[in-house]
């Protein structure tokens, strides 16, 4: 049975405790949008999946009971920086499966200010700070047995150094790398949901403060409060309710975690998800028929500038270590081979961790309805969205108009 997206909404994405809200505040906002978008009233909803990272269990149901109380069936959903397209993947599982009608995707974010420990959820922040409990030990003990472990952020120290090892490997340079950051912030500036919507050149990206050599604040995705979420519906549903329309289908779709292939080299490109991506990737397109040169816009997870590189090499978009060269040909941006990250990408669009897996698939559904204004992809009629998480979790998202 095939599964579509027919509605999506979001908040703006903020810098934490710059707005009023409580989680349950921007839950609402997101579900009534994504509702209001669908032309569909909460009692369709069978069943809601919800995200998030820093709340306690059944946080969930706070987050719906908003939206109404109707006694449906609500899963929490944990799975650090993917826990967004792991609810919408879960949801997905319920339409295909038979099980359900309409299903509720929603993820949400309420943060601190400041950078994240070692990788993401509630007291686990992923902890680098205690390897004895922290889920993420064995990727950070990778790290600290190559280069060390200094006083920078734990998550922008794994990436940095993986970055360090991408340039030392293939000769990438910190100008290519700073293209990523500068194309994703030009990019948010025409995307009203975006936490930042300012401008900056690869010579401003470059100077900016360092954070863990060689990434810059302006290559780093920031903390940030916000929610999203998309109504997930059947065939049937689509044709008896008249939605065609509003559908997207969710042509294929897969999750993969850690292998032997991400500790094995001892790199921390392997160790952030290199391989995961690369193997979600070969599955999506497997289950699709469709390869890269099929697709015409990308949302994907740039956590930080070096990981948007090491998603290219792992998507098929240029061979492996060719991925400076690509950004820095124009080949990821408006005129040219695609669009990634139309919306400014987790660096200036914002990363509440819960909801940045399903903002992407709202992203893409307006991009390929044609509805997002400023930032529009012509004829876009193919998207991916890639969301990964240490610990670790891959999720790659085919859709088509």
């Amino acid at each position: 049975m095939k599964a579509y997206i027919v509605g999506v909404g979001m908040t703006k994405f903020e810098k934490p405790e710059t707005r009023d809200w409580q989680y349950w505040d921007m839950a609402k906002e997101a579900g009534t949008a994504a509702l209001a978008d669908a032309s569909l009233p909460y009692v369709q909803i069978q069943q809601a999946v919800v995200g998030y990272c820093f709340q306690a269990s059944t946080a969930g149901q706070r987050a719906v009971y908003g939206l109404g109380l109707t006694g449906v069936p609500v899963y929490n959903i944990n799975n650090n920086c993917a826990t967004g397209s792991t609810a919408l993947m879960t949801a997905r599982q319920f339409v295909e499966g038979g099980g359900s009608d309409c299903v509720l995707a929603l993820g949400f974010e309420k943060m601190a200010r400041g950078a994240l420990g070692g990788g993401g959820a509630d007291g686990a922040d992923g902890g680098a700070s205690d390897f004895r409990t922290s889920p993420v030990a064995r990727h950070y003990g990778i790290m600290a047995a190559a280069h060390g472990f200094e006083m920078s952020p734990p998550t922008a120290q794994i990436f940095g150094n993986a970055a360090r090892e991408h340039m030392e490997r293939y000769g990438t340079t910190e100008a290519q790398l700073a293209a990523v950051g500068a194309k994703n912030h030009r990019h948010s500036v025409n995307n009203p949901y975006a936490q930042f919507q300012d401008p900056y050149t690869v010579e401003e990206v470059l100077t900016a403060k360092t954070i863990h050599r060689p990434l810059t604040k302006l290559q780093c995705s920031p903390t940030s409060d916000g929610a999203a979420a998309a109504v997930v519906v059947s065939e049937r549903f689509v044709e008896s309710h008249g939605l065609g329309d509003r559908a997207v289908e969710i042509v294929a779709q897969a999750m993969t975690t850690d292998t032997d292939e991400s500790f094995a080299s001892g790199t921390c490109i392997d160790a952030v998800g290199q391989p995961m991506s690369r193997a979600a990737a070969r599955q999506v397109y497997e289950a699709s028929g469709l390869s890269a040169t099929d697709l015409d816009v990308i949302e994907l997870h740039d956590c930080f500038s070096i990981n948007e590189l090491l998603t290219y090499e792992a998507l098929g978009l240029c061979g492996e270590g060719e991925s400076g060269k690509l950004v820095e040909s124009g080949a990821t941006t408006y005129g040219g081979r695609w669009v990634v990250n139309p919306s400014g990408g987790l660096i200036s669009k914002g990363h509440p961790l819960g909801a940045t897996g399903i903002a992407q698939a709202a992203e893409l559904t307006w991009q390929l309805r044609g509805e997002a204004q400023g930032r529009q992809v012509k004829d876009a009629r193919v998207g991916l969205a890639h969301n990964i998480g240490l610990g670790g979790a891959a999720v790659v998202t085919l859709l088509r108009r």
